[in-house]
C-alpha cells in the first residue's frame, strides 16, 4: 500500500514552481506548500477511503504483476506526490531490515513500493522498485525534510537520474558546503568539536599564536559575547613547536586559529572573518594538510577557486606561525607536517584565479612561493628530517611521548610488554611513560617511527613499521623535487627571474653533506640575497640524480625507499614510486619500464592498491591488516597516477585506472544509498573495510551530506579523465572487465584478485564482509546498472570506437 496522505479537507496540493528537475536540494525543495480547492473525486480517499490493495507477499510471490516493454507509458513526465513524514517512516518500515537508517543490497526488504502520482492527486500509483530507486527516495525525503517540507510532488527522474551525474552533483552542490568550516565566533561550535579528544572535556579551546594580539583580543570578545560557549582562549609561546611543550597539552586539546581577514560589517567598521576551509570529514573535523591539496583539485573543477585560495592562506599562516604546514590545525600535531604540496597547489589555483588583476593575484602567489621556500629550507632539508650524508629527505618530527589523538586502545598490544615489566596496568604505565617517570629507550624509538608513519600520511603500513624516520621515502623525493622545479619556475616566469624573501631564517647549505651540516653559523641567511630561478632548477637536477643512485632499482624497474640507516633499498613494493612521473623526475625510459613492468603490480579490478600483496606478507590474528597496504586504494595513489600517465603521454593507461576506481566509486553509491567512504577494497569492490579503525563516511543517516574530502575530489578529477562512452558505461555500472575485454594484460594474477573477478557481486561481497555467509565462486555475475540506464556491449563498443576515433576525453 501507498503511504498515506496527510491533506487540508477538500483540497488538492499541487505544486506548479517550475524547478529544474535535477537541481540542488535547496533550489528543488525550497519554496512553500500550495493548496487549491477541489471537487474532484480524489480528494475523498485522503480523508478515509483509500482503493489501493498491498503487494502481498507470501511463497516467495506478490500479486504485482511485471512491467513488460509494451506496456503504455505516459508522454509527461511522472511525478510523485508524497507525504514527507509518512513516507520516510514506511521506507524505513519496510526496506531498512538492518536498521541502519539506509537503503542498500544488503537489506532483505521487497525493493518495491506504490506512490501515488501527482497528475490524480495520490489516487492512482505506480511502484518504485530497486535499491537505486528506493535508496534516492530515501534520500529525497530526507533533503525535504531538511527543508521544511511536509508534502512534495516529486519528479520519478530524480529516482532514476544518472548516478553519475547524480553523484557529481551532490559533491559539486552539497557534499562541499558541508564540510566547509569557518574559524570565528559564527563557526568556533562546529569547529571546535573533535572526535578524537578522549580527555572528557567538551567546551571549546582555542589556541592563538604567538605574535598576533588583535586575534587574540577578536576571540577573547567572541568568550565575552557567548558566554554559553565557556570558550577558553590560550596564547602559544613563541616558539609552540617545542616536544615538551607540545606534550604538556596532550590533556588541553584545542583548535589552533588559522588565518582570517578583515571585512567591513556593514556600519563601516573593519571586523576580523575567518577565511572558509574544507575539512575532509567523519572524524576529521579541521584543516589537514595533504587531504587540503586533493580536496583544491576537486574544488578547482568545481568552480570554486576562492575557497580554495583560503586553504592556501591558511598554510601560508601556519607557516608563518606554526613553523610548517601543520598535519592537521589541532595542538596535538603542532610538531608534524604532512607530505609537502603547497607549490602545486598554489600554481593550480594561480592558473585559475580571476585575471582583471593580475598585480594581486602575483603578490598572493608570492606570498605562497615565499611561504614554499620556507618550509623548505627550515622543514624539509633541515635536520632531523634531512640525512646529510645521502642528501636524501625523511618524514621524522619531533615529539614525546605517546600520540594523543589515536583510538584508546590503539596501542594497548604495543604498550602491555612494558606495563608487565613494571608491573603496571596499561593505563597506569602510559601516564607515568609520558610524565618521563619511566624511561624506556626501545619505546622511545617506536613512537619515532610513528610519528614519522603519521607524518607521512600512509598511517599506517607495513611499509613503515618501525622504520619510517630512517627511510629516505621516493613519494617525498619525488615531492620534493617538484618543489624546487615549481619555484624556480615561478621565479622565472611570473616575477622577472628574482624573489626577496621578507622573512629571515637560515638557508641550507647545498649541496648537502656531513661537513656543511655540521657548522650551521656559516650557513647564509633568507634576506641576504635574492632568490634566483637557476639555483632552484640546480637543486630539481641534483636530486633527481639522488633519487636515480638511492631509490631507482633498475633490476625491478620500480623506485624504492632507501634506508639511510642500513645504508640499503627498502624493498617494499609501494605504489608512490609513481609519483615521479606526477613530478617528472622519472626519465622517458624509466617511465616505459615503470608502466610495461611494473604498473600491473599494482592494477587490481577498482584501481591501484597501495602496495603488493607479497610486500605487505601473510595477514593472521597476530599480523592484522594495515589500511594503507593491499588491498586497499586511497584517491591520493589514483589522482597523482593519472596526472603522472597523462604528463609522459600514457592517457591510456590513465583513462583505464579512472574507469576502474570510478566504477568501484558508482557502484558502492547505486548499491549503498550514495555512500562515499575515506577508502575501499578494491580487490573486493567493497566500502565496508575492517582494517584499524575501519571506514570514514560510511555513518550517516537517510541520506550521505558530506562524502569524504579527498573521495570527493577522486570523483570530479576523475570525470574528466573519462570519454563520453566510458562515463556512459560507469553509469550504466558496466565492469572493466566488460568494458575492457577480457584479453587486457592486466588480469588478476594473485589467488584473491581471481577470486573478486569470479564473484564480483555487490551483494554477495557485502554479505561475505558482513560474516553474513559465505560466498560460492560461479560464474561472473555483474552489478545491476540503475533503472533505465542499461547499455548494451555492442552499444558501448560502437560508442568506445566513436571516441577512440575522435580522441575525445570528456
Amino acid at each position: 500500500m501507498a503511504p498515506t496522505l496527510a491533506h487540508p479537507a477538500n483540497v488538492n496540493f499541487v505544486d506548479e514552481q517550475q524547478r529544474p528537475v535535477h537541481a540542488d536540494a535547496s533550489t528543488y525543495y525550497g519554496g512553500e506548500e500550495r493548496f487549491s480547492r477541489s471537487r474532484t473525486y480524489s480528494a475523498s480517499f485522503a480523508h478515509g477511503y483509500n482503493p489501493k490493495r498491498a503487494p502481498v507477499f507470501g511463497d516467495e510471490w506478490h500479486q504485482r504483476s511485471r512491467r513488460m516493454s509494451h506496456d503504455e507509458k505516459g508522454s509527461a513526465p511522472r511525478r510523485f506526490l508524497i507525504d514527507v513524514d509518512e513516507t520516510i517512516r514506511v521506507v524505513l518500515e519496510q526496506e531498512d531490515t538492518d536498521g541502519d537508517f539506509q537503503i542498500s543490497v544488503t537489506d532483505a526488504g521487497p525493493k518495491l513500493m506504490a506512490l501515488g502520482t501527482a497528475t490524480s492527486n495520490g489516487f492512482k500509483t505506480f511502484d518504485i522498485r530497486g535499491n537505486y530507486m528506493l535508496s534516492n527516495l530515501l534520500q529525497e525525503l530526507a533533503l525535504a525534510r531538511d527543508h521544511g517540507r511536509k508534502r512534495i510532488v516529486l519528479d520519478e527522474a530524480r529516482l532514476t537520474e544518472n548516478p553519475v551525474d547524480r553523484l557529481s552533483r551532490m559533491i559539486k552542490y552539497s557534499f562541499w558546503n558541508a564540510l566547509t568550516r569557518r574559524i570565528d565566533g559564527e563557526g568556533l561550535e562546529i569547529i571546535c568539536a573533535d572526535p578524537k579528544n578522549r580527555t572528557g572535556r567538551v567546551n571549546p579551546r582555542i589556541y592563538i599564536p604567538h605574535g598576533e594580539p588583535a586575534m587574540a583580543e577578536y576571540y577573547r570578545q567572541v568568550a565575552r559575547e557567548k558566554p554559553h560557549l565557556n570558550l577558553d582562549v590560550q596564547v602559544l609561546p613563541p616558539k609552540p613547536d617545542d616536544p615538551v611543550y607540545v606534550k604538556s597539552l596532550n590533556n588541553k586539546p584545542g583548535i589552533l586559529a588559522l588565518a582570517m581577514q578583515e571585512v567591513d560589517n556593514g556600519k563601516g567598521q573593519k571586523v576580523l572573518k575567518g577565511i572558509p576551509f574544507v575539512v575532509p570529514g567523519a572524524r576529521f573535523n579541521e584543516l589537514y594538510n595533504w587531504d587540503s591539496y586533493f580536496i583544491s583539485l576537486g574544488l578547482l573543477v568545481d568552480g570554486y577557486v576562492n575557497l580554495a585560495k583560503g586553504m592556501v592562506d591558511h598554510f601560508i599562516f601556519e607557516i608563518k606561525h606554526y613553523g610548517k604546514i601543520l598535519n592537521g590545525s589541532r595542538s596535538y600535531y603542532l610538531c608534524r607536517t604532512q607530505p609537502p604540496f603547497l607549490t602545486d597547489m598554489a600554481l593550480q589555483i594561480y592558473n585559475q584565479l580571476d585575471r582583471s588583476d593580475m598585480e594581486e593575484n602575483r603578490r598572493w602567489l608570492k606570498r605562497a612561493i615565499q611561504a614554499a621556500i620556507k618550509e623548505y629550507h627550515t622543514v624539509w632539508v633541515a635536520e632531523p628530517r634531512m640525512d646529510p650524508k645521502t642528501g636524501l629527505s625523511r618524514y621524522r618530527p619531533d615529539g614525546l611521548g605517546i600520540p594523543p589523538e589515536t583510538e584508546a586502545t590503539h596501542f594497548t598490544h604495543i604498550l602491555e610488554p612494558y606495563a608487565q615489566k613494571h608491573g603496571l596496568s596499561v593505563l597506569e604505565f602510559s601516564e607515568r611513560y609520558n610524565d618521563g617517570t619511566i624511561s624506556e629507550p626501545e619505546l622511545d624509538e617506536y613512537f619515532l617511527h610513528d610519528r614519522a608513519v603519521r607524518e607521512s600520511g600512509h598511517d599506517t603500513t607495513y611499509r613503515f613499521e618501525k622504520r619510517c624516520a630512517n627511510l629516505g621515502t621516493i613519494d617525498l623525493q619525488a615531492l620534493l623535487y617538484k618543489y624546487e622545479v615549481d619555484i624556480g619556475t615561478a621565479i622565472r616566469e611570473v616575477f622577472d627571474d628574482e624573489l626577496e624573501l621578507e622573512e629571515d631564517f637560515p638557508l641550507a647549505a647545498f649541496p648537502p653533506s656531513p661537513e656543511s651540516y655540521a657548522d650551521k653559523s656559516k650557513w647564509e641567511r633568507s634576506t641576504s640575497r635574492v632568490q634566483k630561478s637557476e639555483e632552484w632548477f640546480r637543486r630539481a637536477e641534483w636530486r633527481r640524480g639522488v633519487i636515480d643512485k638511492y631509490c631507482w632499482n633498475e633490476s625491478k624497474a620500480l623506485y624504492f625507499d632507501y634506508d639511510t640507516v642500513q645504508e640499503k633499498q627498502s624493498l617494499y613494493e609501494s605504489v608512490t614510486a609513481f609519483w615521479t612521473l606526477w613530478a617528472g623526475c622519472a626519465s622517458e625510459e624509466q617511465c616505459w619500464k615503470l608502466i610495461s613492468q611494473s604498473l600491473k603490480k599494482f592494477e587490481v579490478l577498482g584501481g591501484l592498491v597501495s602496495g603488493t600483496e607479497e610486500s605487505r606478507g601473510k595477514i593472521s590474528l597476530d599480523r592484522p591488516n594495515r589500511q594503507w597496504d593491499y588491498p586497499y586504494a586511497w584517491p591520493p595513489h589514483q589522482i597523482m597516477a593519472w596526472v603522472g600517465l597523462e604528463r609522459y603521454g600514457y592517457l591510456e593507461d590513465a583513462q583505464r585506472l579512472a574507469y576502474r576506481f570510478l566504477y568501484m566509486m558508482t557502484t558502492a553509491a547505486v548499491d549503498f544509498n550514495g555512500v562515499v567512504p575515506e577508502k575501499f577494497d578494491a580487490v573486493r569492490l567493497s566500502h565496508l573495510v575492517d582494517a584499524e579503525y575501519g571506514n570514514q563516511g560510511i555513518d550517516f543517516k537517510m541520506v550521505p551530506r558530506e562524502g569524504f574530502g579527498w573521495m570527493n575530489a577522486a570523483y570530479q578529477v576523475g570525470l574528466t579523465y573519462l570519454s563520453t562512452g566510458m562515463r556512459r558505461a560507469v553509469a550504466a555500472c558496466t565492469s572493466p572487465e566488460v568494458f575492457f575485454g577480457q584479453s587486457t594484460n592486466t588480469q588478476p594474477a594473485h589467488s584473491s584478485q581471481a577470486y573478486a573477478a569470479a564473484n564480483n557481486d555487490p551483494l554477495g561481497l557485502a554479505m561475505d564482509t558482513l560474516k553474513l555467509s559465505s560466498p560460492v565462486i560461479e560464474a561472473t555475475s555483474l552489478p545491476q546498472a540503475p533503472p533505465q540506464l542499461q547499455v548494451s556491449e555492442d552499444a558501448q563498443k560502437e560508442e568506445q570506437q566513436h571516441e577512440d576515433q575522435n580522441g575525445s576525453r570528456r
